[in-house]
């Protein structure tokens, strides 16, 4: 087997394919959760606080000289990552929660007794002949 069609077998498995869509889609979600985040959900808690930007709060550690950068802790850029990963966190959780809610459905459900093999069903018939004589 050559590698390209075993790589081939090995990529269109099932899931392989499910984890792939499951990361395009997961990476759209965190776009829409930090964009949640930054654009609706920052700008009333900044405002709370007193007109604050989350996106603008920093220490600077070094001011800028001539030609070299200043260098900041953007605190407030963490802060924001802090609340975005708190919210995909308990997007998965509640997604999660409810996979295993059902899946306990499932099991409490009664198995069904297994059918009578028909050397059973056979023999009940010769006793229920047998008794009725």
């Amino acid at each position: 087997m050559s590698m390209l069609s075993e790589f081939k077998s090995f990529a269109m498995r099932g899931n392989v394919v499910d984890m792939a869509v499951g990361i395009v889609i997961g990476g759209a979600f965190g776009k829409i959760v930090s964009s949640f985040v930054a654009d609706v959900l920052m700008p009333p808690i900044g405002l709370l606080l007193g007109n604050v930007d989350f996106s603008d709060l920093a220490v600077t550690l070094r001011a800028a000289a001539e030609g070299v950068e200043a260098v900041t802790l953007r605190y407030g850029l963490f802060i924001q990552t802090v609340v975005d990963f708190v919210i995909i966190a308990f997007a998965i959780f509640m997604v999660i929660k409810a996979m295993n809610a059902t899946q306990k459905k499932e099991e409490e459900k009664p198995a069904e007794p297994p059918k009578p093999s028909k050397e059973e069903v056979l023999l009940t018939e010769i006793r229920d002949a047998l008794q009725s004589r």
